[in-house]
């Protein structure tokens, strides 16, 4: 029997967390991230590039590079400090007050890799060939999304919502979201990332963001079909705690 096939669904430090306990069961383990990040260094790509958010896709491949285990299965000695030095190089933000500053490494690897091949998965398979990662990150879809929500709370009148766009606008503020919606309504879904749940033994979906990182996945209609068609063991994780801003007061059921 083949090693487990593994599918984390989410983004950010959520799926970091995932995909890093996940490469203690396989090593066969693909990362399908959100795009949807409109903040910090991403926010400032997807403006000036007009590319998908690299954030996400950066830490997912730092998780799988990183991972306890991922290294315990290679070479000791200067391999094995390598491959922990690149990880950490992946994660370094540059300082200062310049036109790099709080730029990481790794967002900006993606993004010219990315214009050079003309194509965000052959720029993240690149890497992790480059790299010698066992597994795959891919993204969500191959356009950057928007992620739109109805938050009430906000008027005096609470029966009254009012609408929230954009990923950091939503994580920050206050109110209740009532429903959460992606821009386009209908974003093609990345092939590989739809053989990749169609092939999986396991898929894991959270934990994260709730409106920004988890719930995105099951807004993308194709993918959404596809994690219905799949047969493999599917796991929900959720936070430990409500996160301030998304899910204040939430229960587990809710």
């Amino acid at each position: 029997m083949g090693a487990l096939k593994i599918v984390a669904l989410g983004g950010g430090h959520g799926l970091y967390a995932t995909l890093t306990a996940m490469r203690y069961l396989s090593r066969d383990v693909t990362a399908v991230v959100t795009v949807a990040d409109d903040g910090g260094s991403s926010g400032r790509m997807r403006a000036e590039l007009d590319v998908i958010p690299p954030g996400d896709l950066r830490m997912a491949l730092a998780a799988l590079m990183s991972a306890p285990a991922a290294l315990a299965d290679r070479a000791e000695g200067p391999d094995r400090d390598r491959r922990a030095l690149w990880a950490d190089a992946f994660q370094h933000r540059f300082g200062g007050r310049g036109a790099l500053a709080g730029h990481p490494v790794g967002n900006l690897l993606l993004a010219g890799l990315s214009e050079l091949l003309g194509d965000p998965v052959a720029a993240l398979d690149e890497l992790i060939e480059v790299f010698d990662v066992d597994g795959r990150v891919l993204p969500m879809s191959l356009v950057p999304l928007d992620i739109e929500a109805d938050v009430s709370g906000l008027e005096s009148d609470p029966r009254i919502s009012r609408c929230i766009r954009g990923q950091v606008a939503v994580a920050t503020t206050p109110g209740k979201v009532r429903r959460v919606r992606l821009l386009p309504d209908d974003p093609p879904a990345c092939a590989e990332a739809i053989d990749a749940i169609g092939a999986a033994d396991l898929v894991v979906l959270g934990p994260g963001s709730w409106f920004s990182s988890v719930i995105p996945h099951v807004l993308v209609p194709e993918q959404l079909a596809a994690l219905g068609r799949s047969t493999a063991t599917k796991v929900l994780v959720v936070n430990l705690a409500p996160e301030p801003g998304e899910t204040p007061g939430f229960s587990v059921e809710r």
